[in-house]
């Protein structure tokens, strides 16, 4: 018989059934969430009956019976059974920070229109934010606990080989026991900022760029003028320090915290080095300095308006950068202060962010983050997005020629290791983005097909 569309959340498994979900109520517009457990995803009726949700598919006598037989997907032992509960958990915690994330991002267009919060649209929001961030520090909670027994189980264990052998596209996992808590803050996704990722404000090179770089949109709305220090343009790999220092600062306006309201924010070096995949090394260390030298010396001049505001005047990156306290024994850097430009910070009180996978960090080339960083901007909720090499070329920031970007580009796509998107050049030199999700691709092909825009 036909069935109706889901709008509840999966009933829970058996040993929790009685209790009270942590993810009752939450409800998600956003279509690659329709997978989770415990999340609700919105959709209209012909979304809905796209997706299947109104076909023929109600099982036999003779299906029921074979089903029986069919051994359940069990965890092979009790440490993989924890792996894939703080999996869940985590998974849980993150589409909870991406709805906090996009509530806020709500709440702040309001404000900026209205400027105030009493309306009944901006009271419903923030009752809405306050249940999420109940929900999420549940989560944490729970999360925490199944961290600590997973630990403790394999104290008696030989670690296991991980995955990323450092060969290919991706360097190894020089972390995978790293530590739970990050910093002074649990856990939280990464995040980008729009305004970086729309213009190819970092360079590509790995050597030294002392050249001017100018760069303006294809439509002409949006330019941007880089000039570098005499240490060189800042690099795409530098940019790991902005992406750090934005997700703390996301992350604290998400918990509510007055001083993620500041431009400077502290951390310890170790940490970020840990997080972004990096050495811990002596060399490390001395990477990460010359990385804050370059952020502070390139100088930006831009139109492009961040929070509803432009600078108009020259800044750079970073506005500066301190060491706040250093090691004993070798003189490495502990602890760091770095005051960010308000271009950036501006696009940080907005919320105009994304949030990118962690295995960004393996990329090991430049021209690999940043087209994931392309298809990460453009594809949005698309399944899919198609630009021209020439138009790619621009917005990736590329200064080779058209034939040797053409060769860069089909060795990234023959190693196939972009995280969440794969892509095609084509023989007419056009290149579509594809997401690796298999059911939000057929999703988004069958809306393609039905409004008639597929290309024969």
């Amino acid at each position: 018989m036909p069935r109706k569309p889901k709008t509840k959340p999966a009933s829970s498994p058996a040993d929790t059934q009685g209790q009270p979900s942590l993810f009752d109520g939450i409800v998600s517009g956003d279509l690659r969430h329709a997978g989770i457990p415990g999340v609700a995803v919105e959709v209209s009726p012909e979304d809905a009956e796209m997706m299947g949700a109104f076909e023929e598919d109600a099982l036999g006598f003779e299906d029921v019976m074979d089903c029986q037989d069919a051994p359940e997907a069990v965890p092979s032992s009790p440490e993989e059974a924890h792996r894939q509960r703080i999996e869940r958990l985590r998974e849980h915690h993150r589409v909870l920070s991406e709805l906090i994330v996009s509530t806020n991002r709500d709440i702040a267009r309001i404000v900026g229109k209205t400027g105030r919060l009493e309306s009944p649209e901006a009271s419903a929001l923030l009752a809405r934010l306050k249940s999420l961030q109940e929900q999420r520090a549940a989560i944490e909670a729970e999360t925490q606990e199944a961290v600590k027994a997973l630990k403790v189980l394999e104290r008696r264990l030989t670690p296991a080989p991980r995955d990323g052998d450092g060969k290919g596209g991706l360097v190894k996992v020089r972390h995978p026991n790293r530590d739970f808590f990050l910093a002074d803050l649990f856990d939280y996704a990464m995040k980008d900022d729009g305004a970086s990722m729309e213009a190819p404000i970092f360079t590509l090179s790995t050597k030294p760029d002392l050249s001017i770089w100018e760069w303006r949109s294809k439509d002409g709305s949006k330019y941007v003028k880089v000039a570098p220090s005499v240490l060189g343009r800042a690099t795409q790999h530098d940019k790991d320090i902005l992406i750090y220092v934005v997700s703390q600062l996301v992350e604290g306006l998400n918990r509510g915290r007055d001083d993620a309201k500041n431009r400077v924010v502290r951390f310890t070096v170790y940490d970020f080095l840990v997080t972004t995949n990096r050495q811990t090394s002596g060399d490390g260390y001395q990477r990460l300095h010359e990385a804050f030298e370059r952020l502070a010396g390139t100088r930006i001049t831009t139109d492009i308006k961040t929070g509803g505001m432009r600078v108009k005047e020259g800044f750079g990156i970073i506005d500066r950068w301190k060491i706040i306290e250093k090691s004993p024994t070798d003189e490495r850097m502990v602890a760091v202060e770095v005051t960010l430009s308000e271009w950036l910070y501006n696009a940080v009180q907005a919320f105009e962010v994304l949030t990118i996978h962690p295995d960004y960090f393996r990329l090991r080339k430049p021209l690999a983050r940043r087209l994931y960083e392309i298809a990460r901007k453009h594809c949005g909720h698309q399944a899919q997005w198609t630009v021209s090499l020439e138009l790619l070329q621009e917005k990736v920031g590329s200064k080779s020629t058209l034939k040797e970007f053409r060769r860069a580009l089909r060795a990234i796509q023959d190693d196939d290791s972009l995280p969440e998107y794969r892509f095609v050049l084509h023989q007419n030199d056009r290149v579509t983005f594809y997401v690796r999700d298999p059911q939000r691709l057929a999703r988004g092909i069958a809306r393609r097909i039905e409004g008639g825009e597929e290309r024969r």
